[in-house]
């Protein structure tokens, strides 16, 4: 049975029915209104009555119609190119073919790193998933069920399976596959009105001031100018990684960041934002010329190895870093806590929050006061105590001036 819907994008009214085996949808340039809808449905009930005795005439209806082609061509053998049970497009292409074209399309305007990403997606999840199924033929429990399963896979969340965070990435790629097959093949997009899981909020655990001179004080030689630079700048960890001696301005006394690395290989940093002029604080300078007489001329890349090929993250984590947490008796944490790290302390010193937003690669400064409040008050008395002060003056003052009266 065929419906009137009103689209999304411009509010007008259409008409949604099947004919000779085709799912159709024919324009109206009337507004979603109770009298249009009544006008619509009017016409609707006539068209699905004219098919039912066989003396439906298409182009008699909607001469204009970019459907009359397709319909004149199947009308003699009405009942060729079949539709699911769900009433959407079951002649379109696999899943797997057109997600295999769609990424060949969109592949330009990526990144390399954010490329490999959708390749790892497709490949591992959205193509398994609807493995020998037609875009056309995906429905809404469809995806759900997809999700729903993606929610029982292993993976880095809290729990030991995949995080809400992951999955709604996963759902984003099968989102704007759905969205442009719909658009392309003139079918209705399953994927509306489904939101995102809700994500946990992220609780961050910087060092203070003393556990990071500790750390220093303790990490081996060769790898104390590295974690210095990480807790003094907040960079991030491709970011270190992958900085160049040419992008250290000694004269400025400035790091650029212009690139990040990735398994190995250097390319533009994660944002625009990201692209951006970290002042040497303090012990900073000292610690890159100290690395320089080290490394300036074994390799282009500040922090190496002995073959002057840049740092294996992963390897320097597991035989540094954790040993050296757990030697201390600190508890465990990422190393990226040291640009939160960087980020409480350049807080807490005062620093306006507009410049520590730009210092760290922020686009604004909402994370900063999302993700690191909590940890300013105690370091700066940003914590109530001036309000406080200021009634306990007036309650003073009020109870002084009562007993002026009095006397």
């Amino acid at each position: 049975m065929g419906k009137v819907r009103a689209r999304k994008e411009t509010g007008k009214l259409y008409l949604d029915f099947m004919y000779a085996g085709h799912r159709c949808r024919e324009q109206t340039a009337l507004p979603d209104t109770p009298v249009n809808r009544k006008r619509v449905n009017a016409l609707l009930q006539k068209v699905e009555a004219m098919i039912l005795l066989g003396d439906f005439n298409y182009a008699e209806y909607f001469p204009d119609s970019r459907n009359l082609k397709k319909v004149q061509a199947n009308q003699a053998d009405a009942g060729v190119g079949s539709t699911s049970e769900n009433g959407q497009a079951s002649d379109t292409p696999l899943f797997t073919e057109f997600a295999d074209q769609w990424f060949l399309e969109s592949r330009i305007q990526w990144r390399n790193s954010h490329t490999r990403n959708v390749e790892s997606i497709l490949a591992s999840s959205l193509k398994p998933a609807f493995k020998g199924k037609r875009v056309g033929e995906i429905s809404k429990p469809d995806i759900l069920a997809a999700r729903n399963k993606m929610a029982r896979r292993k993976g880095r969340g809290a729990s030991g399976l995949m995080a809400p965070k992951t999955i709604n990435s996963h759902m984003t790629i099968l989102r704007m596959i759905l969205t442009e097959a719909a658009e392309r093949f003139d079918f209705t997009n399953p994927y509306l009105n489904i939101k995102p899981l809700k994500q946990q909020k992220v609780h961050i655990e910087p060092f203070s001031l003393n556990e990071v001179e500790m750390i220093l004080e303790t990490v081996r030689e060769d790898y104390h100018n590295y974690y210095l630079v990480r807790f003094y700048t907040g960079m991030r960890t491709g970011e270190v990684d992958g900085l160049k001696w040419e992008h250290v301005d000694f004269e400025k006394r400035e790091i650029l960041i212009r690139e990040t690395l990735i398994h190995g290989q250097t390319e533009y940093t994660k944002t625009d934002g990201s692209q951006r002029e970290i002042p040497m604080f303090g012990p900073v300078y000292q610690a890159l010329k100290s690395q320089y007489e080290a490394t300036g001329k074994l390799s282009k890349f500040v922090f190496c190895n002995r073959l002057g090929e840049p740092l294996d993250h992963n390897n320097v984590t597991k035989r540094v870093w954790y040993p050296l947490l757990e030697h201390l008796k600190l508890k465990k944490r990422r190393p990226y806590q040291t640009r939160h790290t960087a980020a409480t302390l350049l807080l807490a010193s005062g620093e306006n929050p507009e410049w520590v937003a730009r210092t760290l690669g922020h686009s604004s400064t909402e994370m900063l006061f999302k993700v690191y409040s909590r940890y300013i008050p105690n370091l700066t008395r940003m914590d109530g105590s001036a309000f406080e002060r200021l009634i306990q003056s007036r309650v003073i003052e009020n109870d002084k001036e009562a007993g002026d009266e009095t006397e």
